[in-house]
């Protein structure tokens, strides 16, 4: 048990909440209400395997990086907590219970499998030899409403989809804006270790703006999705929450103080996607 709590403490799994409601959103939008629940079931189990996937790979390829970090030092993988024998297990197990997912939801998803692990692998990677790797971790994390879409419709590339594409560039945008803010609180170790980030490269206050110009195109395109669906006015007014949670998120970190990412990182974010989520949900409850 110890070692399965640092393992979870390691790919911080309470933050699946980021992502999995977008997931669910792409699963209802599909299915234009609620699917079966033994699809409920796999999409959630494909999206925690993924996510731990992703997060466990991460903090393995970058122990060196956290281990020289002042702010990952601590961090179960670097102070010892967890064995990289348990981590590499933890990711195999991960890996096949995503594969088992992927099965059951059907052929196109399994097919699917390759290119999504290619990202959830290669993102570790991408920080080493470009800055546009805060995007290459917005798709990542945007091919989970993608992957829930095509789990309940069994197709991607048809007119009919165009909905599924727009929450792959929504979610691009949004996890690239807030992952360009937290960077922000390691842009002089990115530069010290050769690192590649956005705010390392073109400094914190660039950063900061380009952040808050991906968050307004996020928002652009979540208008343009309730457009294209039909959606009713419980969803229009969650975009009206949710544009006021992206104004007092990005007020929460200036160039001279971020002291206050976490709660800009965690909390807030957390709060975007539920209420996006119940947003969808009162709209299709209205149709």
């Amino acid at each position: 048990m110890t070692k399965i709590r640092a393992f979870l403490e390691m790919i911080k799994f309470e933050h699946t909440v980021f992502a999995l409601p977008f997931a669910y959103l792409g699963m209802v939008l599909a299915a234009d209400g609620l699917p079966d629940l033994a699809t409920v079931l796999w999409i959630t189990v494909a999206m925690a395997a993924a996510r731990t996937i992703a997060m466990s790979l991460n903090r393995i390829l970058d122990r060196d990086y956290d281990a020289r970090n002042p702010r990952t030092a601590r961090r179960p993988l670097v102070s010892g907590r967890i064995s990289l024998r348990t981590a590499w297990a933890g990711t195999l197990v991960a890996l096949l219970v995503l594969v088992l997912a992927a099965w059951a939801l059907g052929p196109l998803p399994l097919r699917l499998l390759p290119g999504a692990l290619l990202f959830l692998g290669g993102y570790a990677y991408t920080k080493r030899f470009t800055w546009a790797s805060h995007f290459i971790l917005g798709m990542t994390d945007g091919l989970a409403p993608m992957g829930a879409w095509v789990a309940v419709r069994g197709s991607l590339f048809t007119r009919a989809d165009l909905p599924a594409w727009l929450l792959f560039l929504i979610v691009t945008c949004w996890i690239a804006g807030f992952d360009i803010i937290y960077a922000c609180q390691d842009a002089d170790f990115d530069r010290e270790m050769g690192l590649h980030a956005i705010p390392a490269r073109f400094g914190i206050a660039a950063a900061l703006r380009l952040s808050a110009w991906l968050h307004l195109l996020m928002m652009g395109l979540l208008l343009v999705l309730g457009f294209v669906l039909d959606l009713r006015w419980p969803y229009f007014a969650a975009l009206l929450i949710t544009a006021a949670l992206l104004v007092h998120e990005h007020r929460l970190v200036r160039p001279d103080d971020l002291s206050r990412i976490d709660v800009a990182f965690f909390n807030i974010n957390s709060y975007i996607s539920l209420t996006l989520f119940l947003g969808v949900i009162g709209a299709l409850v209205l149709a």
